[in-house]
């Protein structure tokens, strides 16, 4: 059996395909990621191949949206290799041509989002789409603009493609490519699919990385150098400002800092600054950890039971943030007061609340999306 695991996204949004990848290998099936190739070396590490599809999120930017979303819906075409599945996560237009190369082959074809309001429901807005203003307060009518912007942004564009390929018009771009049935990799705990729902949605569980692997000596050095730290880091966000502000605010309550470059090269003096690190294993020796608000960042700090201080900056991290707030493990800083969120997360209360809801999540939502998806696909 071949899988063919299709996304465009930042580095939190391709992490969950090599957690799943790691585990459909597990059992024999051969696994191809088409992704962007900004951490090469992550995918090297699994033992997981990377097939590079899209210019990398990192590269400087040139054209309109348009212009990349029709190349990108052609390179789907070009690069993905012949498999028995395929399994499309990330931005609409890289989902857009995963489907409409499985529907060109005849085979299988399976969404999956990461967050609940990537998808339509009446009991949240949409994340909005480059260039649109959403008007209005009504779930339901915000949801409409959504697929009318979609179509307005994607759908002369994805059927140009498919004409080329004998295939026939899609008149909803979005709901085409989410299908009648989509995946969501999300804790049932964490980031629940809200009840009742007109779409039917197979929630697996986060796909995480099984990575444990050994601290650096310079780490474990550190951690043991006294009390638990603070971690700090904004993964591939250009948040530089708020990673000093962040760095000010911890050492003002008197915690040490862990500081991770991220994509922004972030620096300070009078912390530890650290490249990549296994965040299953650090995670769980932290006092807190302040970051972006990112699904899989979220996830896995909330599975190892530290308190969290979200800054969001786009996307679904104000989700994320909500939902940290709302179960207690954590708190948001919206408008830049780090040091209310931050006493909020180091109290005596968040940490027991953290542990509790630690206990309680789903162990290893990639293991559950592997063994799914090769009872009802394998031949």
């Amino acid at each position: 059996m071949h899988v063919v695991l299709s996304t465009y996204d930042s580095r939190g949004g391709v992490e969950p395909l090599i957690g799943l990848a790691v585990r459909l290998q597990g059992h024999g099936v051969r696994v191809t990621v088409g992704a962007p190739a900004d951490d090469p070396e992550r995918f090297a590490a699994a033992g997981v191949t990377l097939l590079p599809v899209g210019e990398p999120v990192r590269a400087p930017k040139t054209g309109t949206i348009r212009d990349r979303a029709a190349a990108l819906i052609a390179e789907q075409f070009a690069k993905l290799p012949e498999a028995d599945l395929i399994v499309a996560t990330g931005i609409l237009p890289s989902v857009l041509g995963a489907r409409s190369v499985a529907e060109s082959r005849g085979i299988p074809y399976v969404y999956a989002a990461f967050q609940p309001n990537s998808l339509p429901s009446p009991h949240h807005a949409p994340i909005t789409r480059p260039g649109v203003t959403p008007a209005g307060a009504d779930n339901r009518a915000l949801w409409e603009q959504d697929a009318r912007a979609a179509n307005e942004l994607f759908r002369d564009l994805l059927n140009a493609e498919r004409a080329g390929h004998g295939l026939p018009p899609v008149g909803n771009v979005r709901d085409h490519g989410f299908t009648e049935l989509p995946w969501l990799a999300t804790d049932s705990l964490l980031g629940p699919w809200p009840e009742p729902s007109e779409l039917e949605v197979v929630q697996t569980g986060t796909w995480i990385l099984p990575d444990e692997g050994p601290l650096s000596d310079e780490l474990e050095d550190f951690l043991d150098d006294g009390e638990p730290p603070v971690y700090v880091g904004f993964g591939s966000m250009p948040m530089g400002d708020a990673g000093r502000a962040a760095v000010e605010a911890v050492r003002a309550q008197g915690h040490r800092v862990i500081l991770s470059r991220g994509w922004a090269g972030l620096e300070a003096e009078d912390c530890l600054v650290i490249g990549e690190a296994s965040h299953p294993a650090l995670f769980r020796r932290v006092a807190a950890v302040v970051h972006h608000g990112g699904s899989g960042t979220t996830h896995t700090a909330a599975r190892a039971g530290a308190p969290q201080v979200i800054v969001p900056y786009s996307g679904d991290q104000p989700y994320w943030a909500s939902r940290v707030t709302a179960l207690g493990i954590g708190a948001a800083s919206s408008d830049g007061s780090i040091e209310t969120a931050l006493k909020t997360a180091l109290s005596p209360e968040t940490a027991a609340t953290a542990a509790a809801v630690a206990a309680a999540m789903v162990e290893d939502g990639a293991a559950v999306a592997a063994e799914m998806l090769i009872e009802e696909y394998r031949r």
